[in-house]
């Protein structure tokens, strides 16, 4: 005789069994590498989204209809955590949701798709993204309040909204009104977007390589080994160009920083200061081959600090950016960036000014501190004779803030 509750027990478990069998089977794990972890996160089979090759307004509406009726949340609840978790500013959090819709559909296979990933996962995660098609292409956009000059942009409701994506479509990108809004409300989307980056992510010290760079000093040649990492070059591949003080804010890598601000406070530990800022101001100068962005880029591009130690050549912008970032790092001294028509330099606030060419700025004397080479070997408070009558402009001024 069959116990009944014996077989119950053995319907219900096996019942049991099957519907977590089913629900693994609709839901896939994904995994990649993210700097120095691992990001994860669950597919629900109902975010796999079919849509059309060339991108239309209504491909778009259709995407988000089926996105926004699946169970997408476990994907961007997973987002979110790992940026709240890794403190990530918005342009690298940027870069994992890109990995992301890369690894839910791959930009190769179609970009309209892998477009719309992007731009539905940025959107959810609260970002005020935006759509616009156009000339058979998707243009995908977000709400930016910052000073950025060097890429397209679009004007809804007195708001201004930057392009993410224009690069990917090069020449064949037309100007901004070939492209129309794509008229899609997303209740999330309402945060501006960031650009500026005040922590660089950890890499993985494995994948650092190191780079010998020497400069003379006294005569003496001092010797540094950096720690460098191609991926920073990947980071800042498609990054603007931002307003001044986003951009000498920009900081350097855990690994990088330790090969190379310690070895200098070594250094400069038995030079006073005036003497140390000298030091910096030679390192930025001689330890790098100067090459003009117009030669190199074939147009106007910043590095950051550390692309500056990264890269072989570099320019006065460059030169500028990794000079504030030794001194403010090491002496932490009021500073000024000093615009002229064609060059980027540095003035610098003593306890008593130093050399004939300084600049009253509220009220306060800054000795100039040239980070690029010049005809003359200039010294702290000498300026080059060909700028000596032109106009200039202060893009930033940094004073320290007092503790």
């Amino acid at each position: 005789m069959i116990n009944r509750a014996s077989h119950f027990s053995f319907i219900f478990c096996t019942l049991i069994s099957l519907i977590f069998s089913l629900q693994s089977v609709k839901a896939q794990s994904h995994s990649f590498e993210f700097y120095d972890g691992t990001f994860n996160f669950s597919l629900d089979t109902s975010f796999a989204i079919k849509t059309a090759e060339i991108a239309s307004s209504q491909s778009a509406k259709d995407f988000y209809s089926h996105a926004d009726k699946s169970n997408y949340q476990s994907v961007i609840l997973s987002l979110t955590d790992y940026k709240k978790r890794n403190n990530l500013n918005d342009w690298i959090f940027y870069q994992l949701i890109r990995k992301t819709a890369q690894q839910i559909s791959s930009k190769g296979e179609n970009y309209s798709r892998y477009t719309l990933y992007k731009w539905f996962l940025l959107a959810k995660c609260g970002y005020d993204a935006k759509i616009a098609v156009g000339n058979g292409q998707i243009i995908f956009y977000v709400k930016n309040d910052e000073d950025i000059s060097d890429i397209p942009f679009f004007e809804i409701d007195g708001k201004k909204y930057m392009c993410l994506n224009y690069h990917d479509y090069g020449k064949l990108f037309k100007q901004a009104g070939a492209y129309k809004e794509v008229e899609i409300s997303v209740p999330e989307a309402e945060h501006s977007f960031s650009y500026k980056v005040t922590r660089m992510p950890d890499f993985k010290p494995d994948s650092y390589t190191e780079k010998d760079i020497q400069f003379s000093y006294n005569q003496k040649v001092n010797h540094f080994k950096l720690k460098i990492n191609e991926d920073v070059e990947a980071i800042f591949k498609n990054y603007p160009i931002v307003d001044f003080e986003t951009y000498f804010n920009i900081p350097l890598s855990r690994e990088t920083y330790s090969s190379l601000i310690p070895v200098l406070k070594e250094n400069l530990k038995k030079m006073n200061q005036k003497k140390g800022v000298d030091y910096l101001m030679r390192f930025t100068r001689y330890a790098f081959l100067y090459e003009d962005d117009s030669d190199n880029f074939g147009k106007e591009k910043r590095f950051s600090p550390e692309q500056t130690l990264l890269n072989n050549a570099s320019d006065c912008d460059d030169r500028a950016a990794l000079f504030f970032y030794l001194v403010k790092e090491i002496y932490n001294l009021p500073m000024l960036a000093v615009l002229y028509p064609s060059h980027l330099t540095i003035a610098v606030q003593f306890d008593q000014p130093v050399g004939k060419s300084t600049i009253l700025y509220n009220g306060k004397k800054y000795s100039y501190c040239e980070p690029t080479p010049q005809i003359q070997n200039l010294k702290i408070g000498e300026l080059a004779s060909s700028l000596k009558d032109k106009k200039y402009e202060i893009v930033y001024a940094y004073e320290p803030i007092k503790k």
